[in-house]
């Protein structure tokens, strides 16, 4: 009797601490953030809101293809309603696991949005899905979902094991139509209508600016114990940079943690974003807690935000947004005190130079300055990434290093991103 006791009470400790050992470890692995309707913005005819965008600056290079990549084209260049098609997204996770899941987001439409079908897959060199790679895709085990109004949805675990910096190919059925005004990004699509996602590549493929749907992957990881968020706007979103190259200095950040596999990354940068009103999507104060504090495990933010303000402040042509440096840091404190109530650190980012670009003007470079100084000097951040010292001109500290920019003075190039994840000091991250 004893023995069976002392049996049972064995099992009972094994069958505990198997659980432990499968305790999951959902991390924010890649991301892209959603752009909901603008608070009081109109809808149009088929209920999809209308989302003012701030148009991406220009890159410096073609887009690096997949198959056949013709460059950035305007959104809905090649289909200006998505429906009955199939789309790929490219995504790149940033850190090692032995499942994922996908988060899909409707937060841009006001009308429910269905999938057909998704699968995802390992990317081959040339974008294809690798033999054997591909997993069907559920939704509380079932393959299609209609994703209500104004909401996102997380699919059910997938069991595909995945290592840092590999790449996705996600593949999405589209029966009926999708948002057509959100964050965008290029998008390979099947030029065959119906549902294509089980094709290794998909048939007379094109490409084109359209909606994200999948808006975040996480990882059930297996050495990584955190994520960095890297909050801010096009800069940090790398509007700029090669296209589905994964060039933009969080992609950097990516990298050179990579190796020791503790951290994983998110960007949740948006192009025209601003700290404290309504730019291209919500302000950073407005988005922080769907953006940020809802990734998974986030244990760093990086903070890039404020050039929009100030840039669209002190514009001497159309409507006037005034901004102060005093607004600006009350804007960080308020980020940093509401991270830290979350138990994250927040690392203050220099806003890069911005002299000569189209919105520049003394009086804003003057709060620039200010806003920089505060950042470097004030200690109330965790730690500080000099970023304006990264991509300055030596002869010239308000201008951005020519060799490090695109044209407009404002954006930096793929060398220019990656001085910038160069500059951070990753013992700021441990």
């Amino acid at each position: 009797m004893k023995f069976r006791h002392f049996a049972a009470a064995t099992a009972l400790i094994l069958v505990s601490a198997s659980g432990a050992m499968a305790k999951d470890n959902w991390l924010g692995a890649w991301g892209f953030a959603p752009i909901p309707p603008q608070p009081g913005v109109p809808m149009s005819a088929n209920s999809a809101p209308i989302v003012p965008l701030a148009p991406p600056p220009a890159p410096a290079a073609p887009s690096a293809p997949l198959v056949d990549n013709p460059g950035n084209v305007p959104m809905a260049t090649l289909l200006a309603d998505p429906s009955d098609v199939t789309i790929r997204q490219l995504v790149r996770v940033s850190a090692t696991g032995k499942r994922i899941r996908l988060r899909f987001s409707n937060e841009s439409s006001g009308d429910v949005m269905p999938l057909g079908h998704v699968r995802v897959g390992l990317a081959g060199p040339d974008g294809s899905v690798i033999a054997g790679s591909d997993r069907n895709v559920t939704f509380a085990g079932r393959n299609a979902i209609l994703i209500p109004a104004g909401a996102p949805v997380i699919t059910d675990a997938i069991n595909i094991p995945v290592k840092a910096l590999d790449r996705l190919v996600i593949s999405i059925y589209l029966p009926g139509a999708a948002p057509r005004t959100g964050h965008a990004l290029l998008q390979y699509m099947s030029g065959v209508s119906g549902d294509q996602t089980e094709a290794a590549q998909l048939p007379q493929q094109k490409i084109a600016r359209l909606t994200a749907l999948v808006t975040q992957v996480d990882v059930d990881a297996t050495t990584a114990t955190g994520t960095v968020v890297a909050l801010g706007d096009s800069i940090t979103d790398g509007a700029t940079s090669t296209s589905n190259a994964f060039r933009s200095w969080p992609d950097r950040l990516a990298e050179r943690l990579a190796p020791a596999g503790k951290l994983a990354v998110v960007n949740t940068g948006i192009g025209g974003n601003k700290l404290l009103r309504y730019g291209t999507g919500p302000n950073a104060l407005a988005r922080l807690d769907r953006d940020v504090l809802a990734v998974p495990g986030v244990k760093y933010i990086i903070l890039l935000e404020g050039i929009n303000d100030i840039g669209r402040g002190f514009i001497s042509t159309g409507p006037q947004d005034p901004v102060t440096l005093e607004a600006l840091v009350g804007a960080d404190r308020q980020i940093i005190q509401r991270a830290h109530d979350h138990g994250i650190k927040v690392i203050g980012a220099t806003l890069t130079p911005y002299q000569g670009a189209g919105y520049a003007s003394p009086a804003g470079e003057e709060v620039r300055t200010g806003l920089n100084t505060w950042i470097k000097t004030s200690g109330e951040f965790d730690g500080v990434v000099d970023f304006a010292a990264a991509t300055a001109d030596p002869a010239n500290p308000l201008a951005f290093l020519p060799a490090y920019n695109i044209r407009d003075k404002l954006h930096p190039n793929d060398a220019g991103y990656k001085a910038m994840g160069d500059a951070i000091d990753l013992q700021l991250l441990k």
